[in-house]
């Protein structure tokens, strides 16, 4: 082989070892930048549905999970509670939860799938303040006629224990049902939509 072939394979060799090592150093500095457009693990989870044992909330209780962000709300309503829902209905500005504030399978009188639990999203639909739970009938700061539920104290609006809006208060609509199903007798799974009829309707 002349010098002048050796130096010919010798050029390609070069060449192709150059660009193989630009394409390595392309991909690299470019990872970075690509890595950044996907969603992070902690975003994947917030948009992920939510587990929650419900078989250790006393009745009456409430208990509080995070889903995409948001707090939501599993309370155990006794049946005194759920004896009181349809006694004041009169003060109500969507009773019939005409508004689409829930899914279609919780759109009854208890907004539920069971009627004994109601799941909630914890922001109040006027300037998403997080009520708080007044589960006592009678109290003295909003009145004898509070028959139990939801009050924001940033602006004063009222929600029954079905998560539904008074009128004359701030918040123009019920609080949002999020899609949800009971896997088991003790699982809730928040953020998944239920194929089962709504019980209590």
């Amino acid at each position: 082989m002349s010098q002048q072939e050796v130096d010919r394979e010798r050029r390609k060799f070069l060449v192709a070892a150059t660009a193989a090592m630009g394409t390595v150093g392309a991909a690299a500095v470019a990872w970075p930048f690509v890595a950044s457009m996907l969603p992070s693990a902690r975003a994947k989870a917030a948009g992920a549905p939510v587990e929650v044992d419900i078989s250790k909330i006393e009745p009456g209780a409430i208990l509080a999970v995070e889903w995409r962000g948001k707090p939501v709300w599993v309370v155990y309503r006794t049946k005194e509670m759920l004896d009181l829902l349809g006694k004041h209905d009169d003060q109500l500005a969507d009773p019939l939860s005409d508004m689409p504030q829930q899914p279609d399978y919780c759109k009854n009188k208890n907004r539920s799938i069971k009627e004994q639990y109601l799941v909630a999203v914890g922001i109040c639909t006027h300037l998403g303040c997080s009520p708080t739970y007044r589960k006592e009938i009678g109290a003295a700061d909003l009145g004898a006629d509070w028959p139990g539920g939801f009050f924001c104290p940033c602006h004063g609006s009222r929600f029954d224990l079905a998560a539904r809006v008074f009128k004359g208060v701030p918040a123009p609509t019920n609080l949002e049902i999020p899609p949800h199903n009971y896997v088991s007798d003790s699982l809730l799974l928040v953020g998944v939509d239920s194929k089962v009829e709504s019980v209590g309707a």
